[in-house]
């Protein structure tokens, strides 16, 4: 599978000169109608020249402007396929016993490939700093990963809140979030309309958004100031999110080795009081 063009951003954005960097961060934004659009559109929102924007993509490695539209035109396709379209087009499996954990396997060492450590500890760092609470949300799919990671985060932090239920719950809950909150939203394709939504008003109230999603980037990265990509593409009817779930897990992991006196404390009298719970 080729690399995504938000993949190529995350691998050369430290290179890159000023101009181009505001070209790379205006694009992710944006992603990836932007890119789409024409040099001087695409410029102009940028706020830098025509050059500096063929620059940009020279340094992704495309030779010219149609050859870098033709790959997000080929990523934006990827995006929109369901289940059923994924199905009729499955390549042909490896000539392996287990071809399914070979192609998962190969999703989480591509996922940490293009994760730098510093993109990493800078997440990790806001959410050990979070001085509100952190809200955590998943689609359709994703949720479970959600859930998930905030039951582990409730053991080494307090106010930590999984967003449950319909709908309607999850906006009684804006009513609480504010400057000093933080919410986590797990989005892959087919992206979620209702958690757009969600991120939208959250980031209107001053709330700081952490965007998980895949390597062709959920439209709520326009509204993130983290954005952290997992590989989940898969020959099958069906992505693959063991790659989010390991990436849960690296997150969780982090944040209980910088939180270690408070996570050890909290760890102690949970264990006590469970033990109280069972005398």
């Amino acid at each position: 599978m080729n690399n995504s063009i938000a993949e190529l951003i995350t691998d050369r954005i430290d290179t890159m000169p000023p101009g181009e960097r505001n070209a790379a961060q205006t694009l992710i934004a944006n992603y990836p109608m932007l890119g789409l659009k024409t040099v001087a559109e695409f410029s102009s929102q940028a706020g830098v020249s025509s050059p500096t924007i063929l620059r940009f993509i020279n340094r992704l490695g495309f030779q010219n402007y149609p050859d870098f539209q033709a790959r997000l035109q080929d990523e934006l396709a990827a995006q929109l396929q369901s289940p059923h379209n994924r199905n009729e087009n499955q390549q042909i499996q490896p000539d392996t016993a287990y071809p399914a954990v070979e192609h998962t396997l190969e999703n989480i060492r591509e996922t940490f490939h293009h994760i730098s450590e510093k993109q990493l500890s800078d997440i990790v760092s806001a959410l050990v700093a979070a001085r509100g609470n952190i809200y955590l949300i998943g689609g359709r799919f994703t949720d479970p990963i959600a859930q998930y990671m905030a039951a582990h985060m409730t053991v080494i932090r307090p106010h930590v809140f999984h967003l449950s239920g319909q709908e309607s719950a999850w906006r009684d809950r804006l009513l609480d979030m504010g400057k000093k909150d933080m919410l986590i939203v797990f989005d892959i394709r087919r992206y979620q309309e209702s958690l757009l939504h969600l991120a939208e008003t959250a980031k209107s109230r001053g709330v700081e958004i952490l965007l998980i999603t895949d390597q062709w980037l959920s439209p709520i990265a326009r509204f993130a100031r983290h954005v952290i990509a997992g590989r989940t593409g898969v020959p099958s009817a069906w992505d693959s999110s063991a790659a989010l779930f390991v990436l849960a897990e690296s997150v969780i992991r982090e944040m209980t080795k910088q939180l270690e006196q408070d996570s050890a404390a909290r760890i102690k009298e949970l264990e006590s009081l469970r033990l109280k719970r069972q005398a």
